[in-house]
């Protein structure tokens, strides 16, 4: 499902319009990337959990020359779905 679907069901499901629901869905984004840079989680009961997991310094290979290159420590968002929704897809 691509954003101007979700859109559209999301709309259809309340009394918002497209624009509105647009909004509401930039909105999250921000706040989700906010939180995330401030280190914090975003629960969302039902669906799911936003964090930042920290990956490790490690050795990797480029594929083009076969030469070990070091690849940086990141951190890096995740996602970890609740629950419900995985036994909703079963």
């Amino acid at each position: 499902m691509k954003k101007d679907e979700l859109v559209t069901k999301i709309a259809e499901n309340t009394d918002l319009s497209k624009s509105d629901v647009n909004k509401v869905l930039a909105s999250l984004t921000n706040v989700v990337a906010e939180a995330l840079k401030a280190n914090d989680e975003v629960a969302l009961p039902g669906l799911g959990k936003f964090q930042v997991k920290e990956r490790a310094a490690r050795t990797g290979r480029n594929p083009h020359t076969g030469e070990t290159i070091k690849i940086a420590a990141a951190k890096v968002p995740s996602f970890k779905v609740a629950k419900p929704l995985k036994d909703a897809l079963k």
